[in-house]
C-alpha cells in the first residue's frame, strides 16, 4: 500500500486518538510544567540531549569519558577529539529528533516495544559511563519504570506501553524547544552550546541566532512527527 502523504479522508479513529492524545499530553505538559511531577521526564530529556552529544563525539571517532545529568536540569558530556562543530549542535537537535522518533514509533505496538527496549539499553550503557548519582539513579529508575510498564502491557490489561513512549517523545520535543529559547534566546547563557558553536563558525551569526535556527529546526521536527504519525495511521 502507498503512503497516504496527502491525508485523504483524514481523519480516521486512530488518527484522532493520535492527535487528541498528543494535544491532552501537551495541555498536561504545560500545566504541570513548574511541578516535580515532570522533573523524572524533564530529566530524561536533559539524559537524552547528552547522549545525543556522546553519539556524534562516537561517530566522528572521538572518546566520551562521562556523561552527567544535574538535578537541576543541567548536564554536561565530556568528551576528546571527533568533530566538535557536529558534536556542539548534536545536543539540542538531537533531543529534538528522538522526541520525534519517539512519538512516531507510540503509532504501533511493535515499534513501541522496540523504542521501549532501545531506550532501556542506551540508559543500561549510560549507567556504566555516569559521573553522578543522579544520572545513575535516573538511569535505574527509567530502566524499572519502563520494564514494569511493558510488563504489564503484556501479562495485563493495562495497555499503556504506547502511551507512555508518545509522553516521554512529546515531553522531549516540548521541551527540547522551551530548552533552547530559555538557554540560547531569552537569558543567552554566554558557556552555551549555541555560544560555543558561533565562536568556531566563520557565518556572522551569534549565539541567539543560532539558538533561533537551531528552535526552528527542533519545531519543523515536531510538525513533521505528528504529519508522519498521521499518515503512519492512515
Amino acid at each position: 500500500m502507498n503512503p497516504n502523504w496527502e491525508l485523504k479522508n483524514c481523519c480516521k479513529h486512530d488518527q484522532k486518538v493520535f492527535l487528541a492524545t498528543i494535544g491532552v499530553f501537551t495541555v498536561v505538559i504545560l500545566a504541570l510544567w513548574r511541578t516535580f511531577l515532570l522533573t523524572p521526564f524533564k530529566l530524561i530529556t536533559v539524559f537524552l540531549h547528552e547522549a545525543s552529544h556522546a553519539i556524534a563525539c562516537k561517530l566522528t571517532c572521538g572518546e566520551v569519558e562521562g556523561i552527567q545529568v544535574h538535578a537541576n536540569e543541567g548536564g554536561v558530556t565530556q568528551t576528546r577529539g571527533g568533530v566538535y562543530w557536529l558534536i556542539l549542535p548534536a545536543g539540542y537537535l538531537g533531543s529534538s529528533f528522538w522526541g520525534m522518533v519517539l512519538i512516531l514509533a507510540s503509532t504501533n505496538l511493535v515499534t513501541a516495544r522496540i523504542a521501549a527496549g532501545c531506550l532501556i539499553l542506551s540508559l543500561f550503557i549510560v549507567l556504566f559511563i555516569a559521573k553522578n548519582w543522579t544520572l545513575r539513579g535516573l538511569c535505574i529508575g527509567f530502566i524499572i519504570f519502563i520494564a514494569v510498564v511493558w510488563v504489564l502491557q503484556e501479562l495485563t490489561k493495562v495497555r499503556i506501553l504506547r502511551y507512555i513512549i508518545l509522553f516521554i517523545g512529546v515531553m522531549n520535543s516540548l521541551f527540547s524547544v522551551y530548552d533552547i529559547y530559555d538557554d540560547l534566546i531569552s537569558r543567552r547563557v554566554n558557556s552555551s552550546d549555541a555560544e560555543k558553536f558561533a565562536e568556531l563558525c566563520p557565518c556572522p551569526c551569534n549565539g541567539a541566532a543560532w539558538g533561533v535556527i537551531w528552535g526552528i529546526i527542533s519545531f519543523i521536527f515536531l510538525c513533521g512527527a505528528i504529519y508522519l504519525g498521521l499518515v503512519i495511521l492512515s
